[in-house]
C-alpha cells in the first residue's frame, strides 16, 4: 500500500494537520504537536502558523 500524507480523521484537535503528519511518520500524536507548538513558540507564531494554514489547505482528508 501507498504511503500518503493527509489530514487525520480520527486523530485531530483544529484540523488533523499533526495528527497526519504523525501517522504518516508512525509517532505519537501528542509528540508531534508538541514539536510544533515549541517551533511556533520559538519562532513568534507567525511562520509556523502559516505553514499550518497552507497544510490544512493543501493536505487531503484520509480516506479511513
Amino acid at each position: 500500500m501507498e504511503k500518503k500524507l493527509c489530514l487525520s480523521s480520527t486523530n485531530k484537535m483544529i484540523a488533523g494537520v499533526c495528527g497526519g503528519i504523525a501517522e504518516y511518520f508512525k509517532v505519537d500524536a501528542t509528540f508531534v504537536r508538541i514539536i510544533f507548538a515549541i517551533l511556533t513558540l520559538l519562532t513568534y507564531g507567525a511562520p509556523f502558523a502559516i505553514i499550518y494554514i497552507i497544510c490544512w489547505a493543501v493536505m487531503p482528508l484520509s480516506e479511513d
